[in-house]
Order: C-alpha cells, then sequence, then structure tokens
C-alpha cells in the first residue's frame, strides 16, 4: 500500500472537483459560489426544473469549532486497491485540518492542512513534503481550497448558493442546481431532514464524473452528520482518452464536537528528507 496515497485522500476526492472551478474560487475567507452565468445543455432536465421548481430552502449545516474523528479509509483505482486504513482526523474551524494515518500499532505519516499550505510527513520512508496551493494549482491545474475540503468533510454545502440558482423537486430530494460553462452540480438534500445527501457534478467539456455520496447519518451534538462518504470519480485520461473510475469511501466510527482545543501535534525531524 502506498502510505502517501492514504494521507492524500482529502485532496485527491477535491482534485477534479476542484479544477472545474480554477476562475471562480475564492481564496479569501468567505466561502466560494458557482458562477451565475447559466447555459443550456440538456432541454428536457430543464424542462422538468422548470415544471418542478419550487421555493429554495435552507440546508442544515453543521456547527462547530473543533472536530475529532477516528476513522476507516478505503481506496480502489485502477493502480491501488487498499482497505479500512485507519485515518484519524481534527478539525479547528476554517483553520486547521489534521490528520494522522496509522498501520499496524503504529503511525505510518501524519498531515496538516492551513489555508496556505499543505504539509505531510511520511514516517514510514522518514521523508516530509510541503506545497502551497499556488504550487498545486500550477501542477495539477485545479485550484484547492480550505474551505472547499472542510466543507466536503463535514457535509456541508460546498459553494454557497447564488440569487440565481435553482431549486426544484426530484423524489424525496430538493434539488440546488449550480451551473455555468464548464460545470453543472446538483446538491441532493433530504427535504425531511434538509441534510446535504448527495453532489453530483459533470464538467461539461469532457463529462468527468464526480459523485459524493453521504451515509449512515447521527446525531452529534444535536447535528446530524454523515458517518459514512462514498466518492466515485470518472475521469478521462489525458494519455490515452480513455474513462478511468477511482472509488473512495471513508467510515467514521466516532465523531466528536467540541468547543475545548484538542491539540494538532505536528513537527518534523531534523533526521527526515524534503522531497518537495
Amino acid at each position: 500500500m502506498n502510505n502517501k496515497i492514504t494521507v492524500w485522500f482529502l485532496a485527491l476526492s477535491c482534485i477534479w472537483f476542484t479544477s472545474c472551478h480554477k476562475k471562480h474560487l475564492s481564496k479569501g475567507t468567505t466561502r466560494p459560489t458557482i458562477d451565475s452565468s447559466f447555459v443550456v445543455k440538456d432541454s428536457s432536465k430543464t424542462d422538468s426544473m422548470v415544471a418542478n421548481s419550487i421555493a429554495p430552502v435552507t440546508v442544515k449545516e453543521v456547527a462547530f469549532d473543533y472536530l475529532l474523528t477516528k476513522s476507516k479509509f478505503s481506496f480502489r483505482s485502477s493502480t491501488q486497491d487498499f482497505d479500512n486504513t485507519n485515518v484519524n482526523i481534527r478539525i479547528k474551524k476554517d483553520s486547521l485540518i489534521w490528520l494522522s494515518v496509522t498501520g499496524v500499532g503504529f503511525e505510518v505519516a501524519r498531515g496538516l492542512i492551513t489555508p496556505d499550505s499543505i504539509v505531510f510527513v511520511d514516517k514510514f520512508h522518514k521523508e516530509y513534503f510541503v506545497f502551497t496551493y499556488a504550487q498545486l494549482s500550477k501542477q495539477y491545474n485545479f485550484d484547492l481550497n480550505f474551505k472547499l475540503l472542510q466543507s466536503i468533510i463535514i457535509g456541508n454545502l460546498p459553494f454557497a448558493p447564488a440569487a440565481e440558482s435553482k431549486y426544484y423537486k426530484e423524489n424525496e430530494f430538493v434539488v440546488l442546481h449550480q451551473e455555468n460553462t464548464r460545470i453543472v452540480l446538483d446538491n441532493y438534500i433530504d427535504e425531511k431532514n434538509l441534510k446535504l445527501q448527495k453532489l453530483k457534478a459533470v464538467e461539461v467539456p469532457t463529462k468527468n464524473t464526480f459523485v459524493l455520496n453521504y451515509e449512515d447519518f447521527r446525531d452529534v451534538s444535536g447535528s446530524l452528520f454523515p458517518f459514512g462518504s462514498l466518492i466515485n470519480l470518472d475521469v478521462q485520461s489525458q494519455k490515452d482518452k480513455q474513462f478511468y473510475q477511482t472509488m473512495m469511501r471513508i467510515k467514521h466510527n466516532k465523531v466528536e464536537l467540541t468547543g475545548k482545543n484538542p491539540g494538532f501535534p505536528f513537527s518534523i525531524p531534523s533526521s527526515y528528507t524534503r522531497k518537495r
């Protein structure tokens, strides 16, 4: 198993998703919004949206100061396949995302994500990596945003609705539809509990698809929190133009929302080699 990929599961789940919004993501302190330059691409869907349109709803989001999880992470692609890797996550709202990856009885890697940079320490190989968002944007042609990562972990809307956003009814869901010239994004909101249940994003030029399903909602300190997340990516390779599927799943064994700082211990031994 490649431990580096395990540490990067949060970033990997967003690489394609954020690349579609490079011109629209804000790097400030406010949550980004989808550009409102709507275009029609599927007349049958547009007709259905009009026929079933409803008034806007307010999604019930998770409010917290600090969040802690004990989780299992699984990853499957054409080149990687591993199940139930232990990952502990700690978040200070809008400030820090801390990750610890453990193997059989010992920690193999630790990561620290801030609004300015992403650092992870590979304890197995005694190496460490430091990235800025600007470097990642240039290397992978995407714009990674701290608030987007945070929203995806906790099940909040990744993009705030604009005045022009469309709401319509589909089965038991209220769908928040956001669209611009590069992406079509549907947010499926349970009409009973008003929680985000599913995200589906399709990049218009390539048909690359990102689907995120939240499941196993449980009460945590008065908020419904998804204890399971399943991400499916269907992305066209730039080399051979074939579509390849990637699956990522995270299951939380324990989630805690607290007002007390749990600590975010992070250091890099002087003997470790910087690889980036």
